[in-house]
């Protein structure tokens, strides 16, 4: 049997040896070991705008405009070009071969923003509808902090006067449908306030405290399914307004017996305020479900009122005050809510704060669970069962293989390793990533972890941007004999690094060609970005 593990050896073992079932994919996906991004383009003469990522089914590139007003979109092409001499290897490419047009071919632009300036693309949201081949792409006017809370609104949450989501046909660029929200807030760095499963679009206002259920359409239209917040049913409304009717005309044929015939000199009795009166639907569930559990821990009646005493009245005003950070689906049922204070709600470093994290039920509007951020038992649930968490949707293949400590033994061993050597509020930092962003990591082979190890302080299958580095990130190969396969260089060896500067660092790796992209920027300097191409020469 070809132990070698170069390319021809691997097609040669591929034609007379058939992988155990179910591990055809795992097995096709060793040939990238061979396969790697090899030369690279440094400062490649490029549009200057902001390149957003790579669809996860490799057809498109997504980038906005410097001035954040036009959606543009390219298609991955693979280099190709001539050469005329006899030994073409020991020749650089010709300079039309270095040329951003090389590898990417322009199919449109799409203005989105409207042109006063007044509204503008949110450059760091993208999701994709992989099996439309759709994109949702959001436009909002300036923050406004410090606002006055009206209605429901919360207080400390800053508001945007209009927030509009673009449904986009990506083969042409048509606009389909739009949904608009007024006076709301919903954060959208890194996809944190939308969540996207299947068809199903989850929409978290943070101003006011609802979850909008949107479900995308075949025919391209966004359609209103549920909002759970005020209210939980869709009847919840209706039957409070009948009530509050009631309430406050009992009996009419007992009107006109009032002093001074109020109806009559048009004076009508007030109804109560529910939104004073009231808790939201969402709150009252949650709060619900904290009694219940308290009161079934104490099995004695005598005990049972001093112990809801210390656990639930006296941090009753604490439950009441929290709010919803965040929001991801589990399953078309089921709801994975973060809840915690105003603070950590629009806080940088939200994991500093003391957060929730409930599991709702859409169809029965219960709540089904509930931890604190730091609950031994959660991440229990979580090291074991990551990928639950990553839900992908059914058509995304890709995002099946991503690594996690859940399915691959060598992340776990990594995240184990530094649990050992961490501290106390180690859970709470692991914990802090759920709710998950959705489509926040790269499906690329190369952040395989069964396939190559690198530094994941330097890069990692997350989009988050990361501080520049000087020095090669090196991808090692994972197997024996361990070798050094391929390194992603953000300069030249000979460049003239300012360590005066503070630069940081993207990369967008495509989804399964051997082909990326390293984009650095300077912070505080309006500079174009330094966009450097790796291929497979």
């Amino acid at each position: 049997m070809f132990r070698r593990n170069n390319i021809a050896s691997r097609i040669f073992q591929r034609q007379i040896y058939t992988p155990a079932p179910g591990t055809s994919v795992y097995c096709a996906r060793r040939f990238y070991e061979n396969l790697v991004p090899s030369c690279t383009i440094y400062d490649v003469e490029c549009p200057d705008q902001s390149f957003r990522k790579f669809t996860d089914d490799g057809q498109y590139l997504i980038s906005f405009s410097r001035n954040q007003q036009d959606l543009v979109v390219y298609r991955p092409t693979w280099l190709s070009f001539s050469c005329k001499e006899e030994d073409c290897d020991a020749h650089d490419l010709p300079p039309k071969a270095k040329r951003f047009e090389s590898f990417f071919t322009h199919l449109y632009s799409v203005s989105l923003a409207s042109c006063n300036g007044n509204e503008l693309i949110c450059k760091d949201f993208f999701l994709y509808v992989e099996s439309n081949q759709y994109g949702i792409i959001a436009t909002s006017t300036p923050s406004i902090h410090d606002a006055a809370a009206n209605g429901a609104a919360i207080q400390g949450v800053p508001y945007v006067e209009k927030l509009t989501f673009h449904l986009i046909r990506l083969e042409d660029g048509v606009i389909l449908d739009v949904k608009v929200f007024h006076n709301d807030f919903v954060n959208l760095t890194h996809n944190m306030g939308v969540f996207l499963y299947d068809d199903l679009l989850a929409i978290a206002s943070l101003r006011n405290q609802t979850i909008h259920i949107l479900q995308i359409r075949d025919s391209g239209n966004l359609v209103d399914v549920r909002a759970i917040g005020a209210f939980c049913r869709e009847d919840d409304e209706l039957f409070l307004n009948s009530n509050a009717q009631c309430i406050a005309f009992p009996d009419k044929s007992k009107l006109h017996q009032l002093p001074g015939n109020n109806v009559q000199n048009g004076t009508h009795l007030s109804q109560p305020n529910q939104e004073d009166s009231l808790l939201s639907g969402i709150k009252q569930r949650l709060l619900s479900f904290i009694f219940q559990g308290i009161s079934n821990e104490e099995k004695d009646p005598a005990l049972r009122a001093q112990w809801l005493k210390k656990k639930f009245y006296f941090r009753f005003q604490d439950y009441v005050d929290l709010i919803i950070w965040k929001v991801q689906f589990l399953d078309r049922q089921h709801l994975l809510i973060k809840f915690g204070s105003v603070d950590g709600g629009v806080s940088r470093n939200a994991d500093q704060h003391t957060a929730f994290l409930a599991v709702y039920n859409m169809e029965t509007t219960e709540i089904v669970a509930f931890y604190q951020n730091s609950a031994e038992e959660l991440y229990l649930l979580f090291e074991r069962f990551c990928d639950h968490f990553h839900t992908a949707s059914k058509n995304s293949v890709s995002m099946n293989f991503v690594s996690s400590h859940s399915n691959n033994i060598h992340a776990l061993e990594q995240i184990r390793s530094v649990k050992s050597k961490a501290s106390s509020q180690f859970m709470k930092k692991m914990l802090g990533s759920l709710p998950y962003s959705c489509q926040s990591l790269s499906p690329s082979p190369y952040f395989d972890q069964s396939l190559f190890r690198f530094d994941e302080k330097l890069i990692s299958a997350s989009d988050r941007p990361r501080q520049s580095t000087d020095h090669p990130i090196k991808f090692i190969l994972r197997r024996q004999p361990c070798s050094l396969k391929f390194k992603i260089k953000l300069g030249p060896e000979a460049g003239n690094a300012d360590g005066r500067t503070k630069k940081i660092a993207s990369f967008l790796f495509h989804p399964f060609l051997p082909l990326a992209l390293s984009i650095q920027q300077t912070l505080f300097l309006q500079q174009p970005s330094v966009v450097n191409i790796h291929f497979r020469g």
